[in-house]
């Protein structure tokens, strides 16, 4: 793998799972963490360069994180939130937050680093998406769009920002263990209520036991789309990941519904 010297990097998101697993990782690989969090009191565990509140869905709070954390290399956009309900009743706003932080935020963070990463040449996104922005599931309709708009977003920042010399990778987590929070929860009509039996656990149905990437997986990941030019734009992360995806790229619309049904045991 070519080696990358060390980057000043900044992590959204640092103060649990992913986020926190990736800025330990690339302290220890010898690189520059500015670790961010909404909640700063979460990164007081984290050995990193440099700790800072941001609150992504906050412009004031971004303008201030970034004028904090000094010229910066490369920035992981993990920061994201999640729900779950049916659609019918999950609720407007709080599905607008989903898309606010999820999407919105990582455009927040990078609009003000591109003038000065075009100029001279070089710069590294690294957009935390999920299995789920390219196979959307039940009853987490906010999320999966959300990350399916990352994706688009991501796709349309590789081909605007190549040209500069900047580079632009979407990391795809399968069910990672342990994830984020799940946040709120609408359980809705009872007419759903044999969808949430029959979709709890799915995702060890798709892992097995014990088989989810750790954040800690993911993190090195990460890492390695830092220091790695050669890094394609999207790299999926965990077995249930390759597998998944790699289906949804050989199969029609209705033959992945059926193996995926067949697979998780899903009626519904």
């Amino acid at each position: 793998m070519p080696y990358a010297p060390p980057v000043r990097v900044l992590v959204t998101g640092a103060g649990r799972a992913i986020g926190a697993a990736t800025a330990v990782d690339l302290t220890r690989a010898g690189h520059e963490v500015v670790a961010t969090a909404r909640d700063a009191s979460l990164l007081e565990p984290l050995d990193v360069a440099l700790r800072l509140p941001l609150d992504v869905t906050d412009e004031a709070s971004v303008r201030r994180a970034l004028d904090a954390a000094g010229e910066l290399d490369a920035v992981v956009n993990n920061a994201a939130v999640t729900g779950r309900a049916p659609l019918e009743h999950y609720p407007v706003e709080q599905f607008g937050a989903v898309l606010d932080t999820n999407v919105l935020g990582p455009l927040r963070v990078l609009q003000p680093l591109l003038p000065a990463w075009r100029e001279r040449g070089r710069g590294v996104v690294i957009n935390v998406s999920s299995i789920q922005g390219r196979v959307p599931t039940p009853l987490e309709g906010a999320y999966c769009a959300s990350k399916h708009a990352l994706e688009s977003l991501s796709i349309t920042l590789h081909y605007e920002l190549a040209h500069f010399g900047i580079r632009v990778v979407v990391v795809q987590p399968g069910y990672t263990s342990p994830g984020m929070q799940r946040g709120h929860r609408t359980e809705g009509h009872p007419a759903y209520r044999q969808l949430w039996e029959e979709w709890e656990g799915t995702d060890e149905r798709v892992t097995g036991p014990g088989g989810r990437p750790g954040p800690e997986t993911v993190a090195r990941a990460i890492r390695r789309a830092v220091e790695d030019p050669t890094t394609p734009l999207r790299v999926p992360v965990g077995e249930d990941a390759r597998l998944v995806l790699g289906a949804r790229d050989e199969l029609d619309d209705d033959a992945f519904e059926a193996a995926m049904r067949a697979l998780l045991g899903v009626t519904w």
